[in-house]
């Protein structure tokens, strides 16, 4: 059987994939076998999330019947009821679900009605509470497929510490990246001097280490040194893969959605209040705003060095009409210029428009001139690609670490 669970958690505390870890130790001690834990972000715009848009997935062999039985108990008894965007909801299926649903919920958008219509015509074991809002992103679990899959795991505290500060070696976790990197990411964020995969929220969550694989996110935990654990889990996921990312023209951007788009600057990049950095990019008649924001860090020396016309494929999500840039490609670079009036040979001062059309004159000795000075400027910037700094990349965004997109 496959269980889907999702919205247990609040931004005051709990966690749904801590819930799943409970579970999955609560089902081996009734002698079910828990064949894969999987971790399955979906839709990052969605308004309504409570963190990181996570639901989880247990392959179980066992009783349905009992295993759903045990699922409902444990949310009844570790979900945070109080809050009132978590709605909870739990899904066992025999087997993978309609994965179109899935699609839909890691690039787009769904109602509670579709997850119930798909969970009855396949026969589902289900529960619902409050507005039953978790069963879109339990049914979209049980419905996931992974063509690319990357591995976490999530070491999570002793429940008598939640909520307290957590104590983590700072050197430990830039050691296991420095020893881990490539195969493991976003540990630390090395050029910006800042620990990544620490929590700052009042969940169970300890640290999580992602990477390539199993193997690579456990040589980098046990790297790790911090205050004694509770559990801990190594999770599936389709994090760090783009799975969110749909292809698309100007014309077709939805509020809400994430894009990879290709398409030419069309002005020169502007540096905002805040420090947040904006340009405008044109396909055809048509143009939009890409944003930069401040926690973007060094990024955004980069966005600043773009010209107009330069061919760029820029990814990110679309709301309140700018793409929110995750990262990007410089396909070809631009000449970048600098135009001005024409130097007199005699007088070696700058001449001054004598009107249009009718070139340069020098007010000194009257000479004149019928074309500007144009000067190269050498671009700093060369094409590639260039992405967020672990800081602020999303759980979605494909780091450059795992392979430059083909495209």
């Amino acid at each position: 059987m496959l269980i889907g669970i999702d919205d247990t958690d609040s931004p005051q505390g709990m966690c749904t994939t801590y819930l799943g870890a409970v579970l999955a130790r609560q089902l081996i001690r009734e002698h079910m076998q828990v064949r894969e834990a999987r971790l399955v972000r979906l839709n990052p715009n969605v308004t309504f999330k409570t963190r990181g848009n996570a639901a989880v997935m247990l392959d179980v062999e066992g009783n349905p019947d009992r295993a759903f039985a045990i699922a409902c108990a444990l949310v009844e008894d570790l979900a945070d009821f109080s809050c009132e965007n978590t709605n909870p909801g739990v899904v066992v299926v025999k087997e993978q679900v309609d994965p179109a649903f899935y699609l839909q919920a890691v690039t787009d958008f769904c109602e509670i009605d579709d997850a119930v219509a798909l969970l009855d015509a396949t026969g589902a074991r289900y529960r619902g509470w409050k507005n039953r809002r978790g069963l879109i992103g339990a049914t979209a679990a049980v419905a996931s497929s992974l063509p690319d899959r990357t591995s976490e795991i999530l070491v999570y505290r002793e429940p008598a510490r939640f909520g307290t500060p957590r104590d983590v070696d700072r050197t430990s976790l830039f050691a296991a990246e420095t020893a881990t990197f490539p195969h493991t990411w976003d540990t630390v964020d090395v050029a910006n001097d800042v620990v990544v995969c620490v929590p700052h929220t009042p969940d169970p969550v300890l640290f999580g280490i992602r990477g390539e694989s199993p193997r690579w996110v456990m040589t980098a935990r046990q790297m790790v040194q911090s205050e004694r654990p509770g559990i801990e889990q190594i999770w599936v996921t389709n994090q760090g893969t783009d799975a969110h990312l749909i292809d698309a023209n100007i014309s077709e951007l939805r509020e809400g959605l994430s894009y990879r788009v290709w398409w030419t600057v069309a002005d020169i990049p502007k540096t905002g209040t805040g420090g947040h950095v904006s340009f405008t990019i044109r396909n055809s008649d048509h143009t939009v705003r890409c944003m930069a924001y401040e926690p973007t860090k060094n990024f955004r020396q980069i966005v600043r060095q773009l010209v107009p016309g330069d061919e760029m494929i820029v990814c990110g999500s679309f709301k309140k009409g700018s793409i929110n840039l995750e990262k990007m490609k410089s396909v070809s670079l631009a000449t970048d210029q600098t135009i001005r009036p024409p130097a007199c040979t005699a007088c070696s001062k700058r001449m001054t428009s004598d009107g249009k059309g009718k070139g340069w004159k020098c007010k000194r000795c009257g000479a004149r001139a019928d074309a500007p000075d144009i000067e190269e400027i050498p671009r700093m910037l060369a094409p590639g690609w260039y992405e967020v700094p672990p800081t602020a990349r999303r759980h979605l965004a494909k780091p450059l670490c795992r392979g430059l997109p083909p495209y």
